[in-house]
């Protein structure tokens, strides 16, 4: 058992380092995602903007709560993962030859797998965690932490330090 506990851990840092990372890129250059958002055709213009920067900024902060274990953000990180694949399938579907907006442009992986199929692939993987991290918590009564209740942990840490 203590080895699940191990892979629940890796499955959460590793979600949460994607998904700040993925985000963090795309709120360094907003213009060149939303040129990529605009690839698949499916959001209005006017809205590009707000969704170039909405969205990675919604996956960073996903991606730091899970780290944390704050309630909801696995739950986030897979509505994330479900509007991804969806966006992926939707653009294989069409038989778009496009990047798929995961990562930077200027990312390697952007360059080495330009089709859509691999990026679909790793999402199905980073599901497949999701899914167990949602089966562990449940099976061990584990219960994550709202943002107050990790405040006040830290709180209260830094008041016993004060104290010694």
């Amino acid at each position: 058992m203590e080895i699940l506990n191990w892979i629940y851990l890796l499955c959460r840092w590793v979600l949460g380092t994607v998904f700040i990372y993925a985000g963090t890129t795309k709120l360094i250059e907003p213009q060149i995602f939303a040129t990529l958002i605009d690839a698949y055709g499916i959001v209005p213009e006017i809205m590009l903007m707000p969704v170039a920067v909405l969205l990675p900024l919604f996956e960073v902060i996903a991606g730091i709560g899970i780290l944390f274990d704050i309630r909801g953000s696995l739950t986030a990180i897979s509505g994330l993962l479900v509007l991804f694949l969806l966006i992926l399938g939707y653009g294989m579907a069409m038989g778009l030859d496009v990047d798929c907006g995961c990562f930077s442009p200027g990312d390697p992986e952007a360059k080495a797998f330009h089709g859509l199929r691999q990026a679909f692939y790793r999402d199905l993987f980073m599901m497949v965690q999701v899914v167990f991290a949602f089966g562990w918590r449940k099976w061990n009564n584990i219960q994550p932490r709202s943002i107050m209740q990790y405040l006040q942990s830290l709180k209260h840490i830094k008041t016993r330090e004060n104290l010694l």
